[in-house]
């Protein structure tokens, strides 16, 4: 198993050149037509969350849903639209190596947002 095997998250605001902090996040694990819920966090001043979603020795392969609430952080920006564009933002993926770790990244804007498998 790998050092630092698990699943984690980091929330970036690329409209503010920042760390997003305080945006609620859901991890479900997907089976078929069920959702099943497994962690809740928020992100911290780093955009991240203060442990991994799933911790070491403990992530199995399969789907998974990270979801993003979103649309309370954008509030206040001055360019973002009212309501805000986005308001949660789902993040389905599969993890097929459970030894591996699975660090899933969320990239945005008021009217954007990406990821990608990071370290």
């Amino acid at each position: 198993m790998g050092a630092h095997a698990g699943l984690s998250t980091h929330v970036l605001d690329t409209a503010r050149g920042r760390p997003a902090q305080g945006i609620p996040v859901q991890l479900h694990r997907v089976e078929g037509e069920t959702r099943k819920p497994l962690a809740e966090a928020v992100t911290n001043a780093d955009g991240r969350t203060d442990a991994p979603l799933i911790e070491r020795g403990s992530l199995q392969s399969g789907t998974y849903e990270l979801t993003f609430h979103v649309a309370d952080y954008f509030s206040d920006f001055d360019a973002a639209t009212d309501p805000p564009f986005l308001d949660v933002v789902t993040l389905r993926f599969t993890v097929g190596n459970p030894d591996a770790h699975y660090h899933v990244p969320l990239v945005m804007t008021p009217w954007s947002y990406s990821t990608y498998r990071g370290s």
